[in-house]
């Protein structure tokens, strides 16, 4: 099984700003471990917005200390981009009339809802999916096949 954790930032990042991410996570990949195994993680970054980091359990389990390296690294990318990577309540969406993703506080999601700019069928993300065999149905799907139905629909 495939682990992933999904951040998504406060906003879009610059392709430098894509560049400098992915030299940090490559080097941090290669050198992760638990209790001195190595971990087998990966990393990818989605439309200049998320970060997937991913580890290989299948070869090495990630313990508490090795989320714990992970999550102080990504504080490390938020400090020098002066981003935020851990703020669950902006959602991002799919416009529908531009096709952009916008990101938007809660309180914004459940305006827009009520104003008919989204719908049940608006693509929304999904970043609580913990394992990579769901991101290609369960992370990019419409608002009514998502936890945000539950919330705002």
């Amino acid at each position: 099984m495939e682990r992933v954790w999904i951040y998504q930032s406060n906003r879009l990042l610059t392709d430098a700003e894509c560049v400098r991410v992915r030299e940090i996570l490559q080097e941090f990949v290669q050198q992760w471990t638990a209790h001195g195994n190595q971990l087998y993680g990966s990393f990818e970054i989605r439309y200049n917005l998320f970060i997937f980091l991913k580890v290989d359990e299948s070869k090495a389990m990630v313990t508490g200390c090795s989320i714990d390296k992970s999550v102080h690294l990504l504080k490390k990318i938020e400090k020098e981009l002066q981003i935020n990577l851990f703020d669950r309540l902006q959602i991002a969406y799919r416009a529908q009339n531009t096709n952009t993703i916008n990101i938007v506080s809660r309180d914004d999601f459940e305006r827009l809802i009520q104003a008919g700019e989204v719908n049940e069928d608006s693509i929304v993300y999904n970043n609580m999916l913990t394992e990579t065999s769901e991101l290609d149905t369960k992370w990019e799907v419409p608002l009514r096949d998502s936890w945000h139905a539950k919330v705002f629909l």
